[in-house]
């Protein structure tokens, strides 16, 4: 049987080479026009420049170079003088058509003016319609009639490491501002000065002073993250806020004006190395014990156990007690959420439904945690009605009769603000609070129960 020759027309093969090897023009649109022309054409007229405006009081007798002890002693015994307007920077972006604009809380916070400004030059007076210090995330609302370009928010569960990424923002006033880069990490834990969040993205793509609220694209366009802070100390090394996280903070902020704190009911102690071996579990294994389960709770409800070891709260690792709490300042009302646990040295999951914190439940923290009762005073602060004996506020000195007006660094200027320091003691083993008794005001570390 011959072999048949099949003879191949030279036609493609030199019409493929004479395209590679001529010149490509200028205007060739499949070179210029690349993804990311594509996505900042799409949502660039949608992200705003915010300035900011907010009075500060300096003290009578000038700075002293930002010193944090004069800043005190000032604060704390002398009436405060001179106001001042101090500006700031930042970005946002307008999500839908009414004019909402979601940006970092820390953009705004104090703010008593803000403005916003669009690519196309327009400006807008804009007013607060909500925002959560715990997640950095706040809403405002542009004053105007017209018709504003705005992004729906995408997805941020299918993102990858290595996926290209662009952010649009506001650095150093430079408005819109594009850079681009990758998602080097996911679920990023950051520590700053008063919290710890979780959760966040890593990317190298600049983000500088002025970025924070901005948006992150990836390459379709789509709003997948909020630009929110840089690591001071690298290059590279930026952060966001997975949209997926935002948009849920964003409804509550829209709907409510603010999110209300949520509890699933449990108590937890850190898993020590001594308990580990006394339990009998796993050398290895990380999590926090539940060491109560409130009546009528969520966790109740669905099941959860005193001696249960909780590793992970919505998929993501739980490694302490405070660990536990700060993942949940991310959950909101009627949020289902998932909680992996080792009992009886078998994992299981728990599926649960979050509810608002009852008041009955601050109280009873205040109580066992601090062992004050308290009552609030007119004017803001709360008046300490009495001392649990043998508690460390005892043993510190506290009596009936003081006034308590600050616990970590938040100002107790009402219910609210009582309600969201007393949640925060939880996971904590130490709290400072500011007292004030007859003239004198005192900064007090105790030891949590």
């Amino acid at each position: 049987m011959g072999t048949r020759c099949v003879r191949i027309p030279l036609v493609a093969p030199m019409l493929v080479a004479f395209l590679l090897a001529a010149p490509a023009s200028s205007d060739d649109p499949f070179l210029r026009h690349t993804v990311t022309v594509r996505a900042v054409k799409s949502v660039g007229p949608a992200v705003v420049n915010i300035t900011t405006e907010r009075l500060v009081r300096g003290s009578p007798f000038g700075h002293f170079g930002g010193d944090p002890f004069f800043d005190r002693f000032f604060r704390d015994f002398f009436e405060p003088r001179l106001p001042q307007k101090v500006q700031s920077l930042g970005s946002g972006v307008v999500i839908n058509e009414i004019g909402h604009i979601l940006t970092n809380e820390h953009v705004v916070a104090r703010a008593s003016r803000i403005r916003v400004a669009l690519a196309d030059g327009r400006e807008f007076e804009a007013e607060l319609i909500g925002a959560d210090a715990n997640n950095d995330i706040a809403v405002l609302r542009a004053r105007t009639e017209e018709k504003l370009p705005w992004v729906e928010m995408g997805t941020s569960g299918d993102l990858m490491v290595g996926e290209s990424v662009i952010a649009i923002g506001n650095p150093f006033g430079l408005s819109n501002t594009v850079t681009t880069g990758v998602i080097s990490a996911l679920d990023r834990s950051i520590r700053t000065e008063q919290s710890t969040y979780h959760g966040f993205l890593q990317t190298d793509a600049s983000i500088n002073p002025g970025n924070s609220g901005g948006p992150l694209l990836n390459a379709h366009g789509h709003l997948v993250a909020i630009n929110t802070a840089v690591y001071q100390s690298g290059q590279g090394i930026g952060f966001a806020i997975p949209i997926d996280t935002a948009a849920r903070i964003v409804k509550e902020l829209i709907e409510e004006g603010e999110v209300s704190p949520v509890w699933l009911g449990i108590d937890f102690q850190d898993l020590t190395p001594e308990l580990v071996a006394a339990l009998g579990l796993p050398p290895d294994l990380q999590g926090a014990l539940v060491n109560q389960v409130r009546d009528k709770s969520p966790a109740g409800r669905a099941g959860i156990h005193r001696g249960d070891v909780v590793t992970k709260l919505g998929g993501r690792p739980i490694t302490t007690a405070r660990n536990f709490f700060e993942r949940l300042d991310s959950v909101v009302e009627d949020q289902e959420i998932a909680i992996l646990l080792m009992r009886d040295g078998h994992e299981r999951t728990i599926a649960l439904v979050a509810e608002e914190v009852p008041a009955p439940v601050i109280d009873a923290l205040v109580r066992e945690r601090l062992g004050l009762e308290l009552e609030a005073k007119a004017g803001g602060g709360f008046t300490v009605r009495s001392v649990r004996a043998g508690s460390s506020a005892a043993r510190t000195g506290l009596q009936a009769g003081d006034l308590l007006l600050a616990i970590n660094g938040r100002p107790l200027e009402d219910e609210n603000a009582l309600r969201r320091s007393a949640l925060d003691l939880r996971g904590r083993s130490r709290a400072l609070i500011v007292v004030q008794r007859g003239a004198g005001r005192y900064h007090v570390t105790i030891a949590l129960a």
